[in-house]
C-alpha cells in the first residue's frame, strides 16, 4: 500500500507536478507495463472519471486513469456548462439530489474552482410566453432554490438572492426581448462553467500532481481480474496492466465492459448562435415551453463567444461518437426561444451545434426527461466497481461514493475524502485572483498560472499573437496546452483546449495555426 498523500510542489525540477505531456506519458505507461502494479485504475476520461483519479490520488493510493483518446473527448465537453443548483430536482420532488447540487455548486464556486466558474443571472421573462400565475410560481421555486443555497453553506456574495425587475431592467440584460409582450422578469442566480472541458483537464492535471497517472490514448480491451490489456493508440502496441482494483467511469459506454449494467441514454441537443441575434446578452435567458408544463429552454451567454441555445432531452437508441443535432431539434430550440423576442431566430443566426449523450439509468417506460439525474455504484461479480447517472455538477460526490465502496474493502486503509477542500490547479478564492498582477484574460483561462504565462509572453512576446484576428486566444494558449494540459493533436487543441472548434468555420480558420504549433513543438 502507498503512503498517505501530502500536498505537491507547484513546480518540481523546473516543470510543474502537474504537467500534463507527451515525455510523462510514455515514461508512466512503460513503468505500469513493466510490471508495476497499482491500487486502483480507473477506465475513462471524462468528468467522473478524472475526479475519481483525483479522489483516490489524494487518499493517497496509486491511480492509473486509462482514456482512449482524449481527457474530456465524449459528454463532458457537451455539457450545458452550467454548475446547476438543484431547481429542477426539486420540482420532480427529488430533494436530496437538489440539496446534493447545491452543496457541489458551492464547492466548486467557493472552494475548489472559484477560477473556472462565475454567477450568471438568469432572466425568466413575464408576459409572453410566461403568464403572471405561471411566473409566481417560478417565482416560489427560485426562492426555495435560494434557501438551498443557504443551507448549503453558499454566501449570498457568491450567488444573489432571487427577485423581480422591470421591463427596462429585462431589456438591458437581453436587449432582444420582446418590447411589448414582456412585462417584468424574474431574476435569479445560477453557477456557469466558463468552459467545461477546462475543469475536466483542470481535475485530471490536479489528480497528476498528487501522483496519478493520467494516460491518454490507452484504450482497455479487456480485463481479466487484475489484469487490464490496453491498446497504445500512439505505436499502436499492446500492454498489460495490473491493478488491484477497478473503476469503470466510461460513461454512456458503461455497459460495453459491464453488461450488467442497464442504461437508456438520452440526447441533449444544443444550438449556438450569434450573440448579435440577441443583443449580446448580459444574463441567460429562460423561456417556458408551449404546452409542455415544467419544461424550460434556455438561452446562455458565453464569457466569448455564441450564445447557447439548449436543450433537448430525449432517449437514443444508439450510442455514438459524436451525436449532433437534427433539424428537427434546431427548430424546436429556435423557436422556444424566439417566443420571447422581438425578432424571431432563424438558421441563419445558426453558427454551429452539438449534443451530448447523459449515462441514465434505465427506469421502466418513464420518459429520458423524467428519469433521475442520481448516480448509482454497481459492483460486478468480478468485483469490477460501475460509476453511473448523475451529472457535471456531482461528479465529485460520485467519485466520493465510488472510493469510499472501494476502502470498505478488506485489506484497503480506510482513508477519508479530502477533495470538497483540495483547490484545483490554478485556484484561488476571487478577491486574490481579482488581485494577480496578469491580464485579466489569461487569470480567466488560468487562474493562479496566470502569473507563469505572462511571464512566459515576457519572454516570448511572440506567443502573444492571436490564433484569430476576432478572438482572445493567443498561441501560447496552444504551447500550454502542449506543455501541461496533455494536448497532443491538432483535434486536442481546438475542440477541447481552446474550444474555437465548437464552431465549425472558427475550426477551419484555426487549424493551419495549430498545425504549425504543433509541428514546431519539440516534443
Amino acid at each position: 500500500m502507498t503512503a498517505g498523500p501530502t500536498l505537491p510542489s507547484t513546480v518540481t525540477s523546473g516543470r510543474k507536478a502537474s504537467s500534463l505531456d507527451r515525455a510523462r506519458r510514455q515514461r508512466e505507461l512503460e513503468d505500469l507495463a513493466g510490471g508495476r502494479e497499482v491500487d486502483l485504475a480507473v477506465i475513462g476520461g471524462g468528468i467522473t472519471g478524472a475526479y475519481v483519479a483525483l479522489d483516490a490520488a489524494t487518499r493517497g493510493f496509486s491511480v492509473a486513469l486509462l482514456e482512449r483518446y482524449d481527457l474530456a473527448h465524449g459528454t463532458s465537453r457537451w455539457s450545458s456548462k452550467l454548475v446547476h443548483g438543484g431547481l429542477r430536482y426539486l420540482a420532480h420532488g427529488e430533494f436530496g439530489l437538489a440539496y446534493e447540487s447545491a452543496v457541489e455548486r458551492g464547492i466548486l464556486m467557493e472552494r475548489t474552482a472559484p477560477h473556472l466558474t462565475r454567477a450568471l443571472a438568469m432572466l425568466v421573462p413575464v408576459g409572453a410566453p410566461m403568464g403572471w400565475g405561471q411566473a409566481a410560481l417560478t417565482s416560489l421555486g427560485f426562492v426555495l432554490a435560494d434557501g438551498l443555497r443557504a443551507s448549503a453553506g453558499t454566501r449570498r456574495q457568491t450567488l444573489p438572492h432571487p427577485g423581480w425587475i422591470s421591463a427596462q431592467e429585462a431589456r438591458l440584460l437581453v436587449p432582444a426581448l420582446h418590447g411589448a409582450r414582456v412585462r417584468g422578469a424574474v431574476r435569479t442566480w445560477d453557477g456557469q462553467l466558463l468552459d467545461d472541458a477546462r475543469l475536466v483537464i483542470t481535475v485530471a492535471r490536479t489528480a497528476a500532481a498528487f501522483g496519478a497517472r493520467i494516460l491518454t490514448r490507452c484504450e482497455v480491451t479487456a480485463i481479466d481480474g487484475r489484469d487490464l490489456y490496453v491498446h497504445d493508440g500512439v505505436d499502436g502496441g499492446q500492454r498489460l496492466i495490473r491493478a488491484r482494483a477497478v473503476v469503470n467511469a466510461t460513461g454512456v459506454w458503461a455497459d460495453r465492459l459491464h453488461p450488467e449494467v442497464r442504461l437508456r441514454p438520452s440526447k441533449g441537443a444544443h444550438v449556438l448562435v450569434r450573440p448579435e441575434a440577441l443583443g449580446r446578452p448580459a444574463a441567460a435567458l429562460t423561456v417556458p415551453v408551449a404546452e409542455q408544463p415544467g419544461r424550460y429552454v434556455f438561452a446562455l451567454p458565453q464569457a466569448e463567444g455564441p450564445v447557447l441555445l439548449g436543450l433537448t432531452d430525449d432517449a437514443v437508441d444508439a450510442v455514438t461518437e459524436e451525436p449532433t443535432v437534427d433539424d428537427d431539434e434546431q427548430t424546436f430550440l429556435l423557436a422556444a426561444v424566439s417566443a420571447a423576442l422581438q425578432v424571431p431566430l432563424g438558421p441563419e443566426d445558426v453558427v454551429g451545434s452539438f449534443a451530448g449523450l447523459r449515462p441514465l439509468l434505465a427506469g421502466g417506460d418513464a420518459r429520458t426527461a423524467d428519469l433521475s439525474r442520481a448516480h448509482a455504484v454497481i459492483e460486478g461479480r468480478d468485483g469490477l466497481l460501475t460509476l453511473v447517472g448523475g451529472k457535471l455538477t456531482t461528479a465529485r460526490r460520485m467519485a466520493a461514493d465510488v472510493v469510499d465502496r472501494l476502502v470498505g474493502r478488506e485489506g484497503w486503509a480506510r482513508r477519508p475524502c479530502v477533495t470538497a477542500a483540495q483547490p484545483l490547479v490554478g485556484a484561488l478564492p476571487r478577491a486574490r485572483l481579482a488581485a494577480l498582477e496578469a491580464p485579466r484574460g489569461l487569470v480567466a483561462r488560468y487562474g493562479a498560472e496566470a502569473v507563469e504565462v505572462a511571464a512566459r509572453l515576457a519572454v516570448e512576446p511572440e506567443l502573444a499573437a492571436r490564433v484569430l484576428d476576432d478572438r482572445g486566444e493567443r498561441l501560447v494558449d496552444l504551447v500550454w496546452a502542449m506543455e501541461h494540459e496533455g494536448a497532443f493533436t491538432v483535434e486536442d487543441l481546438l475542440d477541447r483546449r481552446l474550444r474555437l472548434g465548437i464552431v465549425p468555420e472558427a475550426r477551419r480558420r484555426a487549424r493551419p495555426v495549430a498545425e504549425a504549433v504543433l509541428a514546431a513543438s519539440p516534443g
